[in-house]
């Protein structure tokens, strides 16, 4: 098993990925996992490139998402467990059914789309990331017209498997985001 560096990851996307916001929420994903990877004491730089890499053939094959990116990692040699998250991740899309097995996977899921809540928040309100309050990311969380494209259930079945309070994770992201421009 192998994973690549930070930089061939960074190639890898620039690669595969044209757009500036799926690029951002590549970087944005990648940084609340590897701040859950120290949070578990876990490896920082499996849990940061699978955040990182979660979506590499989304917009290349949308509508097998991610099907391509599952045979590439399997080709590359990828860690299991980097495979298993990123498969779980798409749990209810596209036809897969797999349900996330590991913190990994579970971490992935909690991450994934609530970032685009706080992407959203930011478009509205340009604070920075570290500013933000968990009241008001929780009210944009419950309203379901906000960003209305994100799945919420995804993000509260992440935070029960991850065994984390939904105003908890809302706290450890916005520190994770903090250094985020």
């Amino acid at each position: 098993m192998s994973l690549p560096s930070r930089e061939a990851a960074k190639i890898l996307l620039e690669k595969h990925v044209n757009d500036e916001y799926q690029r951002y929420h590549a970087q944005m994903v990648a940084l609340a996992m590897e701040g859950y990877a120290k949070v578990y004491r876990e490896d920082a730089d499996l849990w940061y490139l699978t955040g990182f890499l979660h979506d590499l053939d989304y917009e290349e094959y949308p509508e097998t998402h991610p099907k391509e990116s599952l045979e590439w990692f399997k080709q590359w040699d990828y860690p299991e467990n980097l495979i298993h998250a990123v498969e779980s991740h798409a749990f209810g899309y596209n036809g897969f059914e797999t349900l996330p097995q590991t913190k990994l996977a579970s971490a992935l899921i909690a991450c994934d789309e609530i970032s685009g809540i706080f992407y959203a928040y930011r478009k509205i309100n340009p604070i920075p990331y570290g500013e933000m309050k968990v009241k008001s990311i929780g009210k944009r969380l419950k309203t379901k017209s906000f960003a209305a494209k994100i799945e919420r259930e995804t993000i509260y079945m992440g935070c029960e498997k991850l065994g984390v309070q939904l105003n908890d994770h809302i706290t450890n992201l916005i520190q994770f985001f903090s250094v985020l421009k």
